[in-house]
């Protein structure tokens, strides 16, 4: 009885009866074998890691295999012509598609998409070239009744307006994009009233606000927020923080940016959104006057007279000052309800603020059980 099919799963085996012997040719022989022992056995398997040469739907018992199918990971490029032509046959109850790889246009990637009946999940974990992104974005249109949850490593390529049909989105991360303009153009434009996820990294961003727009289009339903950036100079993040204190209710995690003129609306956050669990603060580039020395007090106020009882794991940036005052008193306000975690964030705006006094404050209240866990509490 086997659900569960990992292409580390065949190696680790091929390892273990071949030991040290390096030949590729008896590698390979031992590899089909394995193979075409699982296809023609395993009847009720759900899940399949194919990162393998080897023609698996053209094996014996394939179609009974592969019908029965409910996620595939596929390296594509790995997979020849005639073998992914043949799953798109036979395969077409899948409910989520991963897809690896795929450096070159293949006709039979988007007959695999197309010949789904309730494909659900489609993550795609590499770019493609320009023919293939047209493609894979009609495709996207094509199947918008089905697909709640897309996964975009890479949207380079990939037709944004496309995105626009998926009105039955649950689940959206785009990763690596280039032009920060389109984007933001687009995250303004689109509507996702059914969101529940949201995650945007490692892009550029001038603005929050367009993110702000997307998010008070949606029904409260959002639970997870995830925002990283590669510039610290966007601009609005107050105002997101605020559309998320409006219309999140039920946020469980939030990973996002803020600067110190906008600590107010965490205040409005911490009241509004009682199921909060885990949130992280990144700072922005901001104006530094001298006078305002331990800025970051007030955000550690707002947590000790707002936070829900949910709340037990934060993360605040370590550019922001603290007064030894300030973090004695933070933690003090938890001893009642300890934190699962707490902690700093070290990055290129951060590195000189958190002091010795600061991690030895952070090393007592672990000793003491106030803190769990804690990966700034180093001298």
């Amino acid at each position: 009885f086997c659900r569960y099919i990992s292409s580390d799963n065949v190696d680790e085996i091929i390892d273990i009866v071949l030991k040290n012997l390096c030949n590729d040719h008896r590698r390979y022989l031992l590899e089909q074998e394995i193979y075409k022992l699982f296809i023609s056995q395993c009847k009720n398997v759900k899940y399949l890691s194919w990162e393998t040469r080897q023609p698996l739907t053209l094996f014996p018992g394939a179609s009974i295999f592969f019908s029965q199918l409910y996620e595939l990971y596929i390296d594509i490029d790995s997979v020849n012509s005639d073998a992914l032509y043949k799953l798109a046959q036979i395969s077409k109850d899948l409910n989520t598609l991963s897809i690896k790889s795929c450096s070159r246009n293949i006709p039979e990637l988007i007959y695999l998409i197309d010949a789904q009946r309730n494909l659900k999940k489609l993550k795609l974990y590499t770019k493609v070239d320009e023919k293939t992104g047209k493609e894979l974005s009609k495709a996207l249109e094509r199947n918008r009744a089905t697909i709640n949850n897309l996964y975009l490593n890479s949207i380079d390529n990939i037709v944004l307006s496309s995105l626009t049909a998926l009105v039955n989105l649950k689940k959206l991360s785009i990763l690596h994009w280039k032009n920060y303009k389109e984007i933001q153009q687009y995250l303004a434009i689109y509507e996702f009233p059914n969101l529940q996820e949201l995650i945007l990294m490692q892009g550029h961003l001038s603005s929050f606000k367009e993110i702000s727009l997307l998010i008070e289009k949606t029904i409260g339903n959002i639970s997870i927020i995830y925002i990283t950036v590669t510039n610290k100079t966007a601009k609005e993040a107050g105002i997101l923080i605020k559309a998320i204190a409006d219309n999140c209710p039920k946020i469980s995690d939030l990973y996002t940016y803020i600067e110190p003129k906008d600590f107010i609306h965490v205040k409005t956050l911490l009241l509004n959104c009682r199921f909060l669990r885990t949130i992280e603060l990144r700072s922005l580039e901001f104006f530094i006057n001298e006078n305002d020395n331990n800025i970051g007090d007030e955000l550690l106020d707002i947590f000790i007279l707002f936070s829900p009882k949910s709340l037990d794991n934060i993360h605040i940036s370590g550019f922001w000052k603290y007064s030894i005052d300030a973090f004695n008193r933070f933690f003090e306000g938890f001893r009642k309800r300890p934190l699962q975690y707490f902690d700093i964030i070290f990055d290129k705006l951060s590195y000189s603020n958190i002091t010795s006094d600061h991690k030895i404050i952070i090393r007592k209240y672990i000793n003491e059980g106030v803190v769990k866990y804690s990966s700034s509490s180093r001298v």
